[in-house]
């Protein structure tokens, strides 16, 4: 009921000021109209223009979040440069819509022309930066695109690193239920806090490229940690077998070179000095390597102990190699004696192998020739004239069978060089 009282209230205020308004009849009317909707087509455009601005504003901050390349910098620019012209037309509109107030009564048809012919430039200018406008947003599409594909891609990789993240954690929980304690694995997981904290920030901290390649850093060393751990009782496993091996070895590497010297006293009875001097170091270098061996597997086991696998491992490799040249060194031995028991036995046989090799590369290097290739035919020559004198060396009380073994051995090696140049030779047509 309040509406009637407040019409009553105004009504007396109208008849007594009943003759001072002003009223545009006909054309005045008309006028004012057409500013009115000049008013209305200016506000449209600036609407317009301001929300397509606020549109573009996003698209410029997605692009800036990802990219700092060149063109993304420039694009930051060139929007700059449009925020100050679309600033210029908008300030002229909101200075022609200040000016003038359209709904005085008193409001004089030549100023109601005036507003309207200023109103309706505003609008122009209006339009034509928003034309502007949309040609600058149609350019950004490619950069705009790789933004949001990396934009798309953000949320997928921080959760596949929360998740590596969490898998790490009950695999490592796991590997110290069964006893290890994986204390490298805890501190490499514990190192990935902070950067899990970084994630959580969120790109808009951090950036999104940064985000991104920390995301998967955190994905690789968690899955690495993941993995580690799951395989640490297997490793465990293999690292006590790896150790009761070696150590078996080492026991028996220790019999036989227990059995070098009866070796050796029987090469010093039959053959001559040059055929087993260079084996006489031979048990005091097998028993030094033994137990230089023993030791480093002592110390691989207590580093087992301490759950220092990768020291294990190391030292495990040492042993290793300690065992395999004594291995090497007790075999040459046994081996020397059976070589020099063969050759004494049968010259023949070993001269006959080596003249077969001779004979059957100088055969290859005459094939389709009448005259071999010097190339060829000077080693062969030289391969002939070694062996004689080798199998000159046998003559004596104390035939040096083990140069005659090494000579001939060098006289195949010198053959088998040849034979391949020839091949190549014929394979490249010479």
């Amino acid at each position: 009921m309040l509406l009637p009282v407040l019409l009553a209230a105004a009504l007396p205020a109208a008849v007594a000021g009943g003759g001072t308004r002003r009223w545009f009849g006909g054309r005045g009317d008309g006028r004012r109209a057409d500013a009115q909707a000049a008013k209305d087509d200016a506000a449209a455009a600036f609407y317009e223009l301001d929300t397509a601005q606020r549109d573009l504003r996003i698209s410029i901050e997605t692009i800036t979040a990802v990219d700092g390349s060149p063109a993304a910098l420039r694009a930051v620019d060139d929007f700059a440069a449009l925020g100050r012209r679309i600033d210029e037309v908008s300030h002229r509109y909101i200075t022609a819509v200040d000016t003038y107030d359209l709904d005085r009564d008193d409001l004089e048809g030549s100023v109601a022309s005036r507003a309207r012919g200023e109103l309706s430039r505003a609008k122009d200018d209006l339009v034509q930066v928003r034309g502007e406008l949309e040609r600058f947003e149609r350019g950004l599409g490619p950069l705009l695109d790789k933004a949001e594909t990396q934009l798309a891609r953000l949320a997928p990789a921080v959760g596949r690193a929360r998740t590596a993240l969490l898998a790490a954690t009950e695999a490592l929980d796991a590997a110290r239920g069964s006893g290890l304690r994986a204390d490298d694995l805890a501190a490499r997981l514990a190192a990935l806090g902070p950067e899990l904290t970084r994630l959580n920030e969120g790109a808009g901290q951090h950036g999104v490229a940064d985000t991104l390649q920390r995301a998967d850093r955190v994905l690789r060393d968690a899955e690495a940690v993941r993995a580690e751990a799951e395989r640490l009782p297997e490793r465990a496993a293999e690292t006590d077998k790896r150790l009761v091996s070696l150590r078996t070895r080492a026991q028996a590497l220790t019999h036989r070179a227990a059995a070098v010297e009866p070796v050796l006293s029987e090469l010093r009875r039959r053959f001559s000095a040059a055929c087993w001097q260079d084996l006489q170091p031979v048990p005091a270098r097998a028993a030094l390597s033994v137990r230089q061996a023993e030791e480093k597997l002592q110390e691989a086991g207590r580093a087992r102990e301490e759950q220092r696998w990768a020291d294990a491992t190391a030292l495990m490799a040492t042993a290793r190699a300690l065992l395999n040249s004594t291995d090497e060194a007790v075999s040459a031995a046994g081996d020397r004696l059976r070589r020099l028991d063969a050759v004494a036995k049968d010259p023949q046989q070993e001269t006959e192998r080596t003249r077969f090799a001779i004979r059957d590369a100088q055969r290859l290097a005459m094939a389709g020739r009448t005259t071999p290739d010097p190339r060829h035919a000077r080693p062969l020559d030289d391969a002939v004239a070694r062996l004689e004198r080798a199998i000159g060396g046998l003559e004596g009380r104390h035939p040096d069978y083990w140069h005659f073994l090494t000579e001939t051995e060098a006289v195949r090696a010198t053959v088998a060089r040849v034979v391949e140049l020839i091949r190549e030779d014929l394979g490249s047509g010479a």
